[in-house]
Formats: C-alpha cells, structure tokens, sequence
C-alpha cells in the first residue's frame, strides 16, 4: 500500500504540471485567449464547454489524469474499473492541491518583489 500512495503523490507532479502550464503560463496565452473568446462566444453549449476545459486548471486536470491512468495503468485499492476511479480522483485532488500550493508560492515572490522594488524606488528618491 505505501508503494501505491507514493506512487500517487508522484503522479500528481506532471498533472498539476501539465495542466496549470496549459491553463496559466504564457506560453499558452495565445491558445488560451482563444479559447477563452470561443468559450464565450460559441452557439453551441457542447462547444462552450469543450473550451472552457482548456481555461480552468481544475476542469483540464481531469483530462490529463485520464491520459495518464491509460498510460501507466495505476489503479488505487481496487485492480478493475473501481481502482481506476479512486485513482482518478485522488491523483486529481492531490494534483490541485500542488498547484494551490504552487499559486500561494508564487503570490508571495510576487508580493515579495513588488515591496522590493517599492523599497528600490524609495532609497532612490531619497
């Protein structure tokens, strides 16, 4: 068993990976205005949604998930489609929490950043 939470726990690295670089970094920026407009725009709610998926890094993390419980067959407690499920769903919480965590980290660099540069400005003025 402790083999199978570790494996979850390292699982959830390339998903909350994967899906806050898709969804958040700027290197997607382009892709992901686009699909913010044609998550708002589309006629069809079916099309609506399909890109919202790629906007929200709560909503595409199930889809990473997806793939990669398919590539590495990982099941959690159950070897049938019920280890899968749990798997699913755990390797998806654990995901989004690390990327919390990743958000708040990067909440207080920036916050860090702006009071050193308001404290650069000061001593320059003075």
């Amino acid at each position: 068993m402790e083999t199978h939470i570790y494996h979850l726990f390292v699982l959830a690295i390339p998903v909350a990976c994967i899906a806050w670089t898709v969804t958040k970094e700027e290197i997607f920026r382009e892709a992901r205005e686009f699909c913010v407009n044609q998550s708002q725009s589309c006629d069809k709610l079916y099309k609506r949604k399909f890109f919202y998926v790629f906007t929200c890094e709560y909503c595409f993390s199930h889809y990473v998930t997806i793939i990669l419980l398919a590539i590495t067959k990982y099941t959690l407690l159950y070897d049938d489609w019920r280890g899968y499920l749990i798997s699913g769903f755990s390797i998806i919480w654990i995901a989004n929490v690390y990327m919390s965590l990743y958000n708040l980290i990067r909440i207080d660099l920036k916050k860090e950043k702006i009071r050193a540069a308001k404290e650069e400005s000061e001593l320059n003025e003075k």
